[in-house]
């Protein structure tokens, strides 16, 4: 299994492209038949902040996501045109 987090910080301007960019991407990345699960948030005390928990079955999984059209369209050609900070946070699951 592997897991992560993806943080990002956007500007207050582009709020509500945001959020319909992460609904179409989270939409299409939980029907991948290697995805477990794919969350985004807003930070409750920052609403320019998103991060995004993923769960892939496996490293190539994660990887099929990556090279998936909706990746490309949204994360790539959208998010991360807009995005003014990203970084990713590995996890390893206790049980």
């Amino acid at each position: 299994m592997t897991s992560f987090l993806i943080r990002m910080k956007f500007s207050p301007d582009d709020r509500a492209e945001i959020a319909d960019l992460l609904m179409k991407l989270a939409e299409a990345s939980r029907q991948e038949p290697g995805c477990v699960s794919y969350i985004p948030h807003r930070s409750e005390g920052d609403p320019d902040t998103v991060v995004i928990y993923e769960q892939y079955r496996d490293a190539a999984a994660e990887e099929a996501h990556r090279k998936s059209a909706h990746f490309k369209r949204y994360a790539v050609g959208g998010l991360y045109q807009k995005m003014l900070e990203r970084s990713r946070e590995d996890l390893d699951a206790l049980v």
